[in-house]
């Protein structure tokens, strides 16, 4: 297939783009392989520049002799283009419609993207999970890094290599796999140094309606555990889910089989009321005169607020068992792609405070979201207006940036990161120049060679240029675990996500760039009375204080 055989109509001038809130603009509309792009005289730079794959759903409508599209982007932008000619404008919407839905990952922009600053090989091995092994493997002797899939036959959707019990063979790895769906066996995402206890994640084991057991798989998880010990397994969906997973051949652990794991059901929604919920909610956002009432009532209708509720309950509830039970836990749903990474990674958040830098989040993004195989091509697929919506798509990864952002707001001084960031990663996780986010598993990105033939994200951030404007200029390091509250009134509309195109951010980003200007003014006055007063012996505390004390919130 050629781009040129999609493009009915490459250039139209005289076109006109609307936008809510901003001013609007007539110029030359051009169609590229990957891009619209709209230039107005008589400066002839591009105004827009809009990589097409964002592009989530096309509306046309024809009247006389002009016609007007509506492009509902990805990142829940609304585009408006008026185009002389009906014809025109027909073929105009017919071609974006056809870039946009391209399936082939060979033929998206990230195979085409050839930025001058970054070389191909950077960022992609920047987070290698030997590193992270390397630290466990220094605080602990219980785990060994095991290569059992290095060729994907034990798990198509696990990495190569994955951190296993030090305990158990390769042989026994691979047959629990066999018992757990899409091969997924336990493996360990976190290991909690501060109570020497672990956090692992799975999928659902294959015990169906005749309560199967598999010897391997229950050997892997009792050697976790010594003897009066008890570990808690965290089932993301409801029990009565479970039970009817098992007429399909799935289920849970049976207690006679793991008499010292304790199951604990959170019921987290991950397929279409998710998305649909999003989208209601997208819609919500976007109506321009909505009464307090009637936006109320559709802020409540869509839920979103009450699957990220559930999500942070969820995750508090794994990282307590960790932190105050001292006890291991699992956490699996059905495939365990899902709502099972959802918990795993925000239990770290909770937990790790080298989760919570720049680089740390990246590095857990990487490990717990992209390596643990979170399947991107199909759950961001389509975005809130995607017409036609598969039943794959979910915007798991969005709940997850959503989290976060909560985390940031009840703790605006713990992460290292800001809101900037959180944007950045939702916009590349449904359309992207690079290609981190790109297929649905380390099988996939090695057989399309993304490592190879495509940009890093992560070497795109990590740019001097690039790197400040995602940084927290209020950040301090908080070696506490960060408990966030899960009470209604504490969880909040994320407006910067939500309502970016409708309300616009100026002189907010203005604020924000005056902390960083106070921040960096005092730090530099800090470190010139430091130097005044190098040599000198320390002040007094003063009568009544207490050297040593911190506090947290």
């Amino acid at each position: 297939m050629e781009f040129s055989e999609l493009i009915k109509t490459a250039t139209v001038e005289d076109a006109l783009l609307l936008r809510p809130g901003l001013p609007a603009l007539r110029g030359t509309l051009c169609i590229t392989s990957h891009h619209l792009l709209l230039s107005c005289r008589p400066r002839g730079d591009p105004e827009l520049w809009l990589l097409i794959r964002s592009v989530d759903a096309v509306e046309k409508r024809v009247s006389g002799s002009s016609g007007t599209i509506t492009l509902r982007c990805k990142d829940l932008r609304v585009l408006q283009l008026q185009i002389p000619g009906a014809e025109r404008c027909l073929n105009i919407a017919s071609s974006i419609e056809a870039l946009s839905s391209v399936d082939s990952v060979m033929m998206m922009f990230p195979f085409f993207y050839r930025p001058p600053s970054l070389r191909l090989e950077q960022g992609w091995h920047q987070f290698p999970l030997e590193r992270f092994f390397q630290r466990i493997s220094s605080q602990t002797s219980q785990w060994r890094l095991s290569t059992v899939n290095s060729d994907f036959s034990a798990c198509p959707s696990y990495p190569p290599a994955v951190i296993v019990p030090a305990a158990v063979g390769d042989d026994t790895v691979a047959r629990a796999a066999r018992f757990r769906h899409g091969g997924r066996f336990p493996v360990l995402s976190y290991f909690h140094a501060k109570t020497g206890t672990a956090l692992l994640r799975s999928s659902q084991p294959l015990t169906g309606h005749q309560r199967r057991r598999c010897r391997e798989d229950e050997k892997l998880l009792g050697t976790l555990l010594d003897e009066g010990e008890r570990g808690f397994i965290i089932d993301t969906r409801s029990e009565q889910a479970a039970k009817q997973a098992r007429m399909s051949g799935g289920g849970t652990e049976p207690k006679s089989c793991y008499p010292q794991w304790r199951r604990l059901h959170r019921a987290l929604e991950r397929g279409r009321p998710l998305q649909e919920s999003f989208t209601r909610l997208a819609e919500a956002c976007s109506d321009p005169a909505p009464s307090t009432e009637r936006w109320l009532s559709r802020l409540e209708s869509s839920r979103w607020l009450s699957h990220v509720k559930a999500a942070l309950s969820t995750a508090c509830l794994a990282a307590q068992c960790l932190d105050r039970e001292r006890s291991a836990v699992l956490v699996h749903g059905a495939e365990g792609t899902d709502t099972t990474l959802l918990v795993t990674a925000l239990a770290q958040l909770i937990l790790d405070p080298s989760c919570r830098s720049l680089s740390g989040f990246q590095g857990l993004l990487e490990r717990e979201w992209i390596q643990a195989g979170h399947p991107f091509q199909l759950r961001c697929a389509r975005s809130a207006a995607g017409h036609g919506r598969a039943r794959q798509e979910a915007p798991l990864f969005l709940l997850f940036l959503d989290c976060v952002w909560q985390l940031s707001r009840q703790f605006p001084l713990a992460l290292e990161f800001g809101e900037k960031l959180l944007l950045v990663l939702f916009d590349n996780a449904y359309a992207s120049a690079c290609g981190t986010f790109l297929c649905n598993c380390e099988r996939e990105r090695s057989l399309c060679k993304v490592r190879e033939r495509t940009h890093s994200l992560w070497a795109w951030l990590d740019q001097p240029e690039e790197r400040h404007k995602y940084l927290n200029p209020l950040y301090s390091h908080n070696p506490l675990v960060i408990w966030p509250s899960v009470e209604p009134q504490s969880i909040q509309l994320w407006q910067g996500l939500f309502l970016r195109w409708v309300r616009p951010s100026q002189h907010l980003d203005e604020a924000w760039e005056q902390i960083r200007r106070l921040v960096q003014g005092s730090s530099s006055c800090s470190e010139e009375s430091s130097g005044e007063r190098l040599g000198q012996p320390p002040p007094e505390p003063a009568e009544g204080t207490t050297e040593g004390t911190e506090s947290g919130r």
